[in-house]
Formats: structure tokens, C-alpha cells, sequence
């Protein structure tokens, strides 16, 4: 028999559903029990009680005192005990039979229901083709009903040629206005560029008119200093001399 000591949880950790045992503990201790038909925790295994029945039955057949009487009180202990275990074995079966039959009919209950949601999903994927569509076509009506309405509120065609002879011929005025100015706007160009000519050699020449007369007041600057050098030269050698 599987054991374990239970553990009390301290504070502040966690008490996973409040059990003493995890899942896979308690799968191994409810498979345990099955196979040795334990419904409790308490009391002997019956498993080991038929054990013992069959163990002092067998050692009471091996004995050669003349025990005739015993045997047979031993042996029909020993086949009640067998019937009290198959007993619960029957039950088991019973409930694994109910069990796989419930089994099944929750698989096809699963199917029918997986067949059904598919079979939903594809009408609900018609449903919105169909809904795309009816958009689709609505959009199509509305739009002809405002194309319709637009036409219905232009003038004749008539008075529509007339009105576009009238814009040709405006559009044949401005164009050649804007030849004009085409050609007025070159020509001042032309004159603007001739200009700009003229102004850079007028700037020039007044440059060079400006750096002739610098030079002419630099060289009349220094002439008086070049004669008053070659007189304090000469009275420098005649004292010199002297």
C-alpha cells in the first residue's frame, strides 16, 4: 500500500485546492487501490486477507495429522472470501462497461457536434459571401440612382456645346495673351541682360577711373618726401666735408 506522510502547510505557501497530495500523487494512490481493491485507507487490504485465507488453507492441506474437517472449514472460508472479492470486481466491471459505453456515446456525441460546428462555420462563411455580395450590389444601385440623379440635373447638350464653343474661344484669347507675354517677357529679359551689360562695364570703367586717381594722389604724396630726403642728404655731406 502507497503512503505519505501529510504535510501541513505553513504560512504564506500555497495549498494547491487545499489536498495533501498533488495529482500525480493521488493518480498513483487511487490506481493502487483499484488494483488492490482498497476503497479506504483503513483496515486490512482485501487482497491480503484473501492471501491469508489461501496461505492457511494451503498450509492445512500440507499438514498429514487427519485434519479433514479443517480443510473444508478452511476452504469455504477461503472461497467466500473469493466471493466477497470478486464481488466488488463485478461491480468495477459493471462500472467500467457503463463507463466505456458512456465513453462512446460522448465520442459520438463529439463528432455529431464537431460535424455540426463545421457545418455552422460553412454556413456562416456562405452567409458573409452572400452579405459581400448584397453590399456589393447595393453599392452598384446606389451609385447608377446618383449617376442618374446627376444627369437628370445637367443642362441639355445643346446649351452644354455652346457653353464649351464659348470656353474654346476663351481658352484661344488667353492663349495667345499668353503668347504675347511670352514674347514681352523675353524681349524684357533680352533688355534686362543688356542692362546688367551695360551696368557691370559703367562699375569697371569707375574702378578704373578710382584706382587711376589713387595712384595719381599716392605718387603726388611722395614726390614732396623723395626731395626733402635729397636735401637733408646733401647738407649731410657738406657737413661731412666741412
Amino acid at each position: 500500500m502507497l503512503t505519505k506522510g501529510r504535510r501541513v502547510a505553513g504560512r504564506g505557501e500555497d495549498m494547491s485546492a487545499h489536498y495533501a497530495f498533488g495529482p500525480h500523487e493521488d493518480d498513483a494512490i487511487i490506481k493502487h487501490r483499484l488494483l488492490t481493491r482498497i476503497t479506504t485507507t483503513r483496515g486490512e487490504p482485501p487482497l491480503k486477507k484473501l492471501q491469508k485465507k489461501f496461505m492457511s488453507f494451503a498450509t492445512e492441506v500440507e499438514k498429514d495429522a487427519d485434519n479433514t474437517s479443517d480443510c473444508e472449514r478452511l476452504y469455504k472460508a477461503f472461497l467466500q472470501e473469493i466471493n466477497t472479492f470478486e464481488l466488488p470486481l463485478l461491480k468495477s466491471k459493471a462500472v467500467v462497461d457503463a463507463n466505456l459505453r458512456e465513453k462512446e456515446s460522448f465520442n459520438e456525441l463529439q463528432v455529431e457536434i464537431q460535424r455540426q460546428i463545421l457545418q455552422a462555420q460553412t454556413d456562416i462563411e456562405d452567409l458573409k459571401k452572400q452579405l459581400e455580395q448584397s453590399k456589393i450590389e447595393r453599392q452598384h444601385k446606389e451609385e447608377c440612382e446618383a449617376i442618374r440623379k446627376l444627369i437628370s440635373s445637367q443642362p441639355p447638350r445643346s446649351e452644354t456645346e455652346k457653353l464649351i464653343s464659348n470656353l474654346e474661344k476663351e481658352i484661344a484669347n488667353l492663349e495667345a495673351e499668353s503668347a504675347a507675354c511670352t514674347r514681352t517677357l523675353e524681349l524684357r529679359k533680352k533688355q534686362f541682360a543688356l542692362l546688367l551689360h551695360v551696368v557691370e562695364e559703367l562699375q569697371i570703367s569707375i574702378e578704373d577711373e578710382q584706382r587711376n586717381i589713387a595712384d595719381e594722389l599716392r605718387a603726388a604724396t611722395e614726390e614732396p618726401k623723395l626731395s626733402i630726403e635729397e636735401g637733408s642728404g646733401g647738407a649731410s655731406d657738406a657737413m661731412a666735408v666741412d
